[in-house]
C-alpha cells in the first residue's frame, strides 16, 4: 500500500511541475519532414528465381523493393548463402559505411567475428552491426538465409 501511495505522489509531483512521466519522441519539424523521401506501399512475395548476384560472390540476394519504395532511405533483402562455406573466399575482414544495419537469421546459422568477438547466430537470432564495425564471416550452414535491413539503401563496403 505504501508503494502505491509513493508512486501516486511521485506522479502528482511530476504533473505539478508540468512534466510528463513518459517522454514522447521529439516531433519532427517541417524541415525534417521535407527532407524525408516520399514512401510508397510495396509488397514482395517469395519467388525462388528472384535471387541474384550481389555484393558477395558467396551469396545470392533477393531484393524486397524497399530501396525504391523509400526513395533510397533503406534497403532490405534476403541473403541466401551459397554452400559450401570456403573460408579463403568468405573470410575477408571489412566494414560497411552505413547508418544502420540489422541482420536476422531466417534459416540455418552463421558464425562471424565482430571487432574481435566471435559469435554464432542461429535461426531466430538477430543482431545490430553498428556503423563501420569491422567484421568477418567465418562460417555458415549450407541452408543459411538472412534478412538484412540497411540505411541508407546505397552504401560503401571497405575491405581491410
Amino acid at each position: 500500500m505504501a508503494k502505491v501511495a509513493a508512486k501516486r505522489k511521485a506522479k502528482a509531483s511530476v504533473r505539478a511541475k508540468g512534466l510528463s512521466a513518459r517522454r514522447a519522441p521529439p516531433r519532427r519539424t517541417g524541415a525534417a519532414k521535407a527532407r524525408r523521401p516520399k514512401q510508397v506501399f510495396v509488397a514482395s512475395h517469395l519467388d525462388q528465381s528472384r535471387f541474384e548476384e550481389g555484393l558477395r560472390s558467396y551469396a545470392r540476394y533477393r531484393d524486397l523493393g524497399i530501396a525504391e519504395a523509400t526513395g533510397g532511405l533503406a534497403r532490405a533483402h534476403v541473403i541466401r548463402m551459397i554452400p559450401p562455406c570456403i573460408p579463403e573466399v568468405v573470410s575477408k575482414r571489412h566494414y560497411h559505411d552505413v547508418d544502420f544495419q540489422m541482420i536476422y537469421v531466417l534459416k540455418g546459422w552463421m558464425k562471424g567475428e565482430y571487432d574481435g568477438k566471435v559469435v554464432t547466430m542461429r535461426e531466430g537470432s538477430c543482431w545490430l552491426q553498428p556503423p563501420k564495425i569491422k567484421h568477418t564471416v567465418l562460417d555458415y550452414s549450407d541452408d543459411c538465409e538472412l534478412l538484412e535491413v540497411i540505411l541508407p539503401a546505397d552504401f560503401d563496403t571497405e575491405e581491410l
